[in-house]
């Protein structure tokens, strides 16, 4: 071969978008420009390796993702048959009267071997190919994509919901998310395309039927009144040749659309279709004694031959023995290594550091709440409420709550769960699976028949009634809660309460170099130059024991590397930081359009400045305890006359004693907030409701 022949053909193979496009470009030759016949012959025998090629591709692959490029290629062969279908045509219009090989030798062969000589055999195999084809494999295989395409697009929503779920619960990381959400979209849109794409092959055969009749009717014009071909021999040759140019197209056509038919058939499937057939088919070596036992006796039956159907039947019963024993073999096998797995895992010393290890977060149920995680039929589930909160905490306060472990104790009454926060047992409750929880917001009686109880959450008033009343219950705007509901919010209010200590260290430094990597060059100028992962961590904990998100973490480290060159007190940093958050603060503690807020008369203002001792980083609060005792009575009676009214406010101090008076009302009123002068944003509004005198 010439080398410059060798290094175009080289490039060609390097190039795959070349190769593709110097193929389009000769289908769109052969519509237009003549062939010879040995070329057709080459074409034809390469549309037949091609459509062989794309079958087996089609039987090997373990996922249809894998040949996502399938419309493509139908439409590719497609129009490479119709453009040999042309130039076929073409062939034997202009040169039919030559004799059976007109149309190259293929097309006669075809003609020849599977006619037999007889025109009528001819033409009977090529509608009969024609309608397996069309009616039922194209018409089959359109039908599943048609199905699949609608039932991947109504998927979709909660597929990528369930992606978010998993991600939000740490199952999986950002990049196999988007990853798995990729691979959605490109299902839905494979399915899509092979819903069109089957189309391609319905034309096809339509095309195929209007050309060889077009082939018989011309060809005999033309054989007969422009060349003189007598009507008989006429009539021979341009049959043989018109039927064997279908049947050398309609066998590609028909290998293609079986090929299209196991690809979209095969959706659920996850390995190769013959792997996947046997494994399934030989689970049930009774279906083949059964058979076995049919074909035997259909054998014995008088009139019927004996050799075939005895023939089959020992197959069928050869197959269903030796598969018996293969799962008897299995069977043994896997009890064996389960066995020695066992007596490995006995004899194993459990690591040291297993047995050190903590959980942040742990529930432990009775045995008779198990169907709540393993009920796939039960909606909501527990694992699934605790997989919803996870992801609101991380929205509320910008802190990813640890995985949370939910196990049975079968030392727990039946119905008992018991919340544990970090190995320390934080609350208990009782539950009825087969109930309601039901309460009334307003208090006194509901109406309605049940068993009286205690909501384990909140310690109120509650009955448990039977789920047929639920509809009842909602429609006389009564609360009912149902058993995972009960845990998740038991759960949601210990995790609050004792949220600040979750954070760890390491959650701290995860936060820092995972979650916000918008701030990694902030984060690098001040950690650890000015200050350490253990000071961000405990000023994050300051502002989470409050109830402040930590979403904003850059607003948090800007105002920290504000704070760190002028104290290195984590109070005072927390409330410079604090400062930074009051457009946020102010917005939490909004109601309606102002900030309702309870202030410090001067004297109360005075008399905790006074009790200020020390300086800088030891400044501490020395109050009287009877001066403590007056100030908290104030507390009491104030909030609690507004509370009558309905009012909730927030408590203004001073910036200089907003963390000492903080430390004194979280003692007797925890859900109070104590907001300073420079937390209330300059464009927020205030609505002032008393004074503490």
């Amino acid at each position: 071969m010439p080398p410059a022949i060798a290094r175009f053909l080289d490039r060609i193979g390097a190039s795959r978008d070349l190769a593709l496009a110097i193929g389009v470009v000769a289908i769109i030759a052969m519509l237009i420009l003549p062939m010879p016949g040995w070329l057709l012959d080459i074409g034809l025998a390469l549309s037949i390796t091609i459509s062989v090629m794309i079958l087996m591709t089609a039987l090997f692959i373990e996922k249809p993702l894998e040949l996502s490029a399938f419309p493509t290629i139908l439409l590719i062969a497609t129009m490479l048959r119709l453009g040999l279908n042309l130039a076929s045509t073409r062939l034997i219009l202009g040169h039919g009267h030559e004799g059976p090989d007109a149309a190259g030798n293929v097309i006669g062969a075809f003609g020849e071997f599977l006619m037999a000589g007889e025109t009528a055999i001819g033409l009977t195999i090529f509608l009969i190919l024609v309608v397996i084809n069309f009616v039922v494999i194209t018409k089959g295989a359109g039908r599943i994509a048609e199905v699949a395409a609608r039932f991947s697009l109504d998927s979709m929503p909660g597929k990528q919901m369930a992606i978010d779920a998993d991600l939000s619960a740490g199952m999986i990381d950002e990049e196999q998310a988007k990853n798995r959400r990729a691979e959605v979209e490109a299902e839905s849109g494979f399915y899509g395309a092979m819903d069109g794409a089957s189309k391609f092959v319905k034309g096809d055969a339509i095309a195929g039927l209007l050309i060889t009749a077009i082939n018989i009717v011309v060809g005999l014009g033309i054989g007969v009144v422009s060349h003189g071909v007598p009507l008989g021999e006429a009539f021979q040759t341009y049959t043989v040749l018109t039927a064997g140019d279908g049947l050398v197209s309609q066998i590609p056509a028909l290998i293609v659309s079986v090929a299209a038919g196991l690809l979209v058939s095969k959706g659920g499937l996850r390995t190769k279709a013959g792997t996947a057939l046997g494994d399934q088919l030989g689970r049930h070596p009774k279906a083949f004694g059964m058979v076995a036992f049919l074909m035997g006796a259909l054998a014995l039956m008088p009139g019927l031959p004996f050799i075939p159907f005895a023939s089959i039947a020992a197959a069928c019963g050869y197959t269903a023995w030796k598969m018996t024993k293969n799962a008897e073999a299995r069977a043994a096998q896997e009890k064996l290594m389960a066995a020695q797995a066992e007596e490995k895992e006995a004899t194993r010393e459990q690591p040291i550091s297993e047995t050190l290890a903590i959980d942040s977060v742990r529930i432990e149920i009775g045995y008779a709440l198990l169907p709540i995680i393993n009920d796939s039929t039960r909606e909501p589930r527990l694992d699934d409420q605790v997989r919803a909160l996870r992801r609101q905490m991380a929205t509320d306060y910008g802190f990813v709550l640890p995985s949370v472990r939910i196990i049975d104790n079968m030392s727990l009454q039946p119905s008992e769960y018991v919340l544990y926060i970090k190995e320390t047992e934080a609350a208990r409750g009782e539950i009825r699976l087969d109930k309601l929880l039901l309460i009334n917001p307003g208090g006194g009686p509901t109406g309605l028949p049940g068993d009286a109880t205690t909501e384990p959450v909140f310690g109120l008033p509650a009955l448990w009634i039977d789920r047929e009343l639920r509809d009842e219950a909602g429609f006389r705007g009564l609360t009912v809660v149902d058993c995972g509901t009960i845990i998740t919010t038991h759960l949601t209010e210990l995790v609050k309460e004792n949220i600040a200590d979750m954070l760890s260290y390491s959650e701290t430094q995860k936060l820092l170099n995972e979650v916000h990597r918008e701030a990694e060059k902030l984060v690098a100028d001040i950690v650890p130059s000015k200050v350490s992962v253990s000071t961000v961590q405990r000023i994050l904990q300051n502002l989470l024991s409050e109830g402040i998100s930590i979403r904003d973490i850059p607003t948090i480290l800007e105002g920290i590397a504000e704070a760190a060159p002028l104290t290195a007190n984590v109070t005072q940093m927390t409330e410079h930081v604090r400062a930074r958050l009051a457009r946020q603060i102010s917005a939490v503690n909004m109601r309606g359009d102002a900030i309702p807020i309870v202030t410090l008369s001067p004297e109360w203002d005075q008399a905790f400045a006074e009790s200020i001792v020390g300086a800088g980083d030891d400044r501490q609060l020395a109050m009287a305890p009877t001066v403590l005792q007056q100030f908290i009575g104030s507390v009491r009676a104030t909030y609690d006359k507004l509370a009558h009214d309905g009012e909730i406010p927030c408590l203004l101090t001073n910036p200089s004693i907003r963390p000492f008076v903080r430390s004194i009302i979280e003692r007797v009123r925890p859900a109070t907030v104590v907001l300073s002068q420079n937390e209330i944003h300059a464009r927020a509004r205030i609505r002032a409701l008393g004074s503490i005198s």
